[in-house]
């Protein structure tokens, strides 16, 4: 193709997208091109925008395929175009940047010709920046996991949740884990009180099956457990998003699935070829989520109780400043080390 020709514009949400280089592969084992994901985004446009819609995300940038240089970005290039919608977002330690916003699939189409492979994606949307409306627990397998035990842990954190009162959703991480999501209803609960919710659930799986889960964040503690990831749910913290392809050979997607069809999925094999025909013939497993929003306050009393019995606060990822009943933010094998050698 010669140079001249090698980009295109498409019509897509009303607008036009220019797209360049169209028929570079992104994903070579799938043999899947920038062309072909772009499709792909267009034939789940309505699960897409219910996970994404009216939210800020972190691009995952991959500009020559998967396997080539990639970096992160969450400030969108000055050189843009006139309707792209953006917000401010904050970092831990209060630098701001200027981040895209998903608001149609234009923007999805404009991310991916940058070479976006991977929507990290707000737990708030742009016009309430203050409030989470969802609880993530990502289901962190430990090295040696299997996949049929992270499934497990999984069903225990649904049973769990429903003991409750509380009703959850799940995806695949598009690698080896799991992600579970609860709807909450909307400007109720701060990113601080969500990861709080967050801790309180995953202490309790972790006292009733310390075999198989763990909420220890130093990695050295874990062992051979599935993690349950409850910074995920700290202020400005991103989730790979819902019906986003993740920047593997083979073009895998985080795909949401039923809680009665999760122990016949094969995460490998839900792919940009894969995961339309199964929107087709199955729907959208979570067409019902924002209809019914959840309330924390069953977890945050757990939490409350925690806090009562002496219980600290579970150590914050090292970017964020000291937070108040945090423990010493020091791996345990450093402080027994430290205790030694004083």
């Amino acid at each position: 193709m010669g140079a001249a020709k090698d980009s295109t514009e498409i019509e897509i949400s009303g607008r036009l997208v220019h797209v360049s280089s169209p028929q570079k592969i992104f994903f070579a084992k799938a043999d899947v091109t920038k062309a072909d994901l772009i499709a792909y985004y267009r034939s789940v446009e309505q699960p897409l925008m219910g996970a994404m819609r009216g939210r800020p995300v972190l691009l995952e940038r991959y500009p020559n395929g998967v396997g080539g240089k990639s970096f992160f970005q969450k400030r969108v290039p000055t050189t843009r175009p006139e309707w792209l919608a953006t917000t401010i977002v904050s970092t831990p330690n209060g630098t701001t940047s200027e981040a895209l916003v998903v608001e149609d699939l234009a923007h999805v189409a404009w991310a991916v010709n940058l070479g976006c492979l991977g929507f990290h994606v707000w737990p708030s949307r742009a016009a309430d920046p203050l409030h989470a409306d969802e609880l993530r627990l990502d289901l962190d397998p430990m090295p040696k996991v299997t996949f049929e035990e992270v499934r497990t842990a999984a069903a225990l954190v649904r049973e769990l949740l429903e003991e409750l009162g509380i009703r959850s959703w799940v995806k695949t991480s598009g690698s080896k884990g799991l992600h579970v999501y609860v709807p909450l209803t909307a400007g109720t609960w701060d990113s601080f009180e969500v990861r709080s919710a967050a801790v309180a659930c995953a202490r309790e799986l972790e006292r009733r099956e310390p075999g198989l889960i763990t909420a220890k964040w130093w990695k050295e503690e874990r062992g051979r457990r599935v993690f349950v990831d409850f910074n995920q749910n700290a202020p400005h913290k991103t989730m790979f998003g819902a019906w986003s392809a993740r920047p593997r050979v083979g073009a895998q997607v985080s795909t949401p699935v039923s809680w009665d069809d999760l122990d016949s999925v094969d995460p490998d094999e839900l792919t940009v070829l894969t995961v339309p025909e199964r929107i087709a013939s199955t729907g959208d497993p979570w067409s019902d989520r924002w209809e019914n929003r959840q309330s924390l306050a069953p977890l945050m009393e757990w939490h409350a109780r925690d806090m009562a019995a002496g219980l600290m606060d579970a150590p914050w990822p090292p970017v964020y400043p000291k937070m108040p009943n945090e423990p010493p933010r020091v791996a345990p094998s450093r402080a027994r080390d430290h205790r030694s050698d004083g």
